[in-house]
């Protein structure tokens, strides 16, 4: 995490709304964020907002070389440095809420799982909405989502209503444990069954 943090905090002054961040996630985080990964068998695992890797490593160290891994970065430097970190991860320069078009395009069968590193209390309504609504049509039946939040930020009313967003659109979504040791201390949400499943 620390080699990334220059080059994080340089986007984040650049674009701090789409980064979200001054630093990168720690490994703590990343192994809670990536538990849901399988680690047998050839999964679809999508990662929504990799920036500069630290659960892209997590999830590549998970499928040890199997199944498919596909990276949507919007910011172009990040997605620039991803490639080339990971030359086994498909990384594409996209918006995540053109993710059921972006599996289409490639002929990818629905997610077994999704991660999310996006800075979600840092959308307004709408972006939430479109990006989650993009999640759930990518899912499989019994596909997962993951995503994190600062502990910091729980009370706003961003975060406060991307949880209810959540609840409307998984039948089981849990809490996970605060990761104190990441900067700053954040939890990962754990949505399982998705409600409206896309016909």
């Amino acid at each position: 995490m620390i080699s990334d943090a220059p080059a994080f905090l340089v986007q984040f002054v650049r674009h701090p709304i789409a980064t979200g961040a001054v630093l990168p996630s720690g490994s703590a985080l990343a192994r809670d964020i990536t538990a849901a990964v399988p680690r047998v068998g050839h999964p679809l695992v999508v990662e929504l907002g990799p920036g500069t890797g630290a659960f892209t490593r997590a999830i590549q160290q998970r499928l040890a070389g199997r199944g498919h891994h596909l990276a949507v970065e919007l910011n172009p430097a990040f997605a620039a440095g991803l490639a080339r970190r990971h030359p086994t991860v498909e990384v594409v320069r996209a918006d995540a809420a053109a993710l059921g078009e972006l599996l289409g395009e490639r002929r990818l069968a629905p997610a077994d799982v999704v991660v999310s590193g996006l800075p979600w209390a840092a959308f307004p309504a709408g972006r939430q909405q479109a990006i989650l609504d993009a999640v759930v049509g990518a899912l499989g039946t019994g596909g997962v989502f993951t995503t994190f939040a600062y502990r910091h930020a729980l009370p706003t009313r961003p975060a406060r209503r991307f949880h209810r967003l959540l609840a409307g659109a998984f039948d089981e979504v849990t809490v996970g444990r605060t990761v104190w040791t990441n900067l700053p201390p954040a939890l990962v949400y754990h949505c399982r069954r998705r409600l409206h499943p896309s016909p």
